[in-house]
């Protein structure tokens, strides 16, 4: 049996972008150098960290999300994935649980005339 808790984000100082796994069969591939900013806030319990490209907008629900936030300020963040409810409890104390994550298209700004 392995007690490896399990991984819902990773970092690499070689990545380029990030790779967001929505589910088996969906993911998005975000380059670094379409990233404006991030937000993290505390509500409660839970964290919500705001990732937004130029493209994208990635909302991540959890909890201890600054090592996700620090690994992107990095430019070193290089995968993010949900954990199902049934492996969370695996997580140690302290350490970054991923429980929710929705993408937003950004639309087009208007063009003025």
């Amino acid at each position: 049996m392995s007690t490896k808790s399990p991984e819902c984000w990773a970092s690499d100082p070689n990545a380029h972008g990030v790779k967001i796994e929505l589910s088996a069969e969906r993911s998005l591939l975000l380059p670094f150098d379409q990233f404006a900013f991030a937000e993290l806030k505390t509500e409660g319990k839970e964290q919500l960290l705001r990732l937004v490209f130029a493209t994208h907008e990635i909302s991540v629900r959890g909890n201890s999300l600054r090592r996700v936030e620090t690994a992107m300020q990095r430019k070193e963040l290089s995968f993010l994935a949900a954990l199902p409810s049934s492996q969370r409890s695996l997580v140690a104390d302290g350490q970054p649980l991923i429980a929710e994550i929705t993408v937003a298209e950004m639309q087009p700004s208007a063009k003025v005339a």
